[in-house]
């Protein structure tokens, strides 16, 4: 596997494996979350030729930017690093709204830059839609700001084929982010062939299905409240995935490699997937996670776990 590679047709080179932030000052995401042990996280990855580091205003909300601007300014090695943040959420009468107007995007953008403590973003998404910008316009306000070099790419996210197909209506789009693993396979039907066809690089979130692709959950593992919220692990459905998941352990044990590593390893041989972005807690998960440039799948291995998991 090649040390780095290009995410679609932006100008960014990255190492294919790169880092989830939202455990990185994402109090209101993880309440338990440890400022220090975060920014030992984003060490850690920069340590370890990690530089694609992926996080969002809503992780904080503003806190983890703030904490990754701290660590990449002190690394000495921003010209090295791709940072990606999200905007678009907004708070009114402490709810989120999504807003996608081009004057907010570019004010947003500026609150972006301080908090990261940069002069520009690598790679910017929309976070999510709002229900009244059209598209192509709010994409062509990312444009302008790329024009001006506050910017290096555009990204969206969380995006319906429809909405994607008008926000890149100019072919201004170079990233897209969405959910996809190997237990919700529905973009490979729906987005894949156009972000393909488009030469938009997909970046996953929930690579490894809140964890359940890790293969650490048995038939009698306890599961936390919050985790049965989760459609992975819903009765039947979580019993039939933990058959699947055991499947694919029989596969990584032969490999000596772990689940999760031949996941993430297969997610890599996905035409449109250039780069993945796992989460970690604890800088140990970090250095684990880069594993997975260590397996390589043949092709009976690849068309195997397809279908293990259709």
């Amino acid at each position: 596997m090649k040390k780095q590679v290009q995410l679609g047709k932006s100008e960014l080179y990255v190492n294919p494996i790169g880092l989830g932030t939202n455990a990185v000052g994402g109090h209101n995401i993880h309440p338990d979350t440890d400022e220090e042990a975060g920014r030992q996280l984003v060490r850690t990855a920069i340590e370890h030729g990690i530089n694609f580091l992926d996080t969002a205003f809503m992780y904080g909300p503003g806190r983890s930017e703030e904490l990754i601007g701290e660590v990449v300014k002190e690394s000495g090695k921003r010209s090295e690093i791709i940072i990606a943040t999200k905007i678009s959420p907004k708070f009114v009468d402490n709810k989120i709204v999504h807003d996608n107007s081009p004057s907010f995007l570019r004010e947003e953008t500026e609150k972006c830059l301080k908090r990261l403590q940069t002069d520009y973003i690598d790679l910017l998404y929309i976070h999510f839609p709002d229900q009244d910008t059209p598209k192509a316009e709010a994409v062509g306000a990312l444009k302008q700001l790329k024009d001006e070099g506050r910017i290096r790419a555009i990204g969206v996210s969380n995006f319906s084929l429809e909405q994607l197909e008008d926000a890149n209506q100019d072919g201004y789009v170079d990233v897209y982010q969405g959910e996809y693993n190997l237990l919700n396979r529905a973009a490979e039907n729906t987005l894949f062939p156009y972000v393909i066809d488009h030469k938009i690089s997909f970046v996953p979130y929930f690579p490894l299905a809140s964890g359940l692709l890790t293969g650490k959950y048995q038939k009698d593992t306890v599961v936390s409240e919050s985790r049965k919220k989760s459609k992975f692990f819903n009765g039947e459905t979580y019993e039939q995935n933990l058959k699947k998941i055991d499947k694919l352990g029989q596969i990584a044990k032969a490999k000596g490699a772990e689940v999760s590593h031949v996941v993430l390893a297969w997610y890599l041989t996905r035409d449109a997937i250039d780069a993945i972005i796992p989460g970690a807690k604890r800088a140990d998960q970090v250095i684990n996670n880069l594993k997975t440039m260590d397996v390589h799948l043949t092709t009976e291995e690849m068309e195997e776990i397809d279908r293990i998991f259709q």
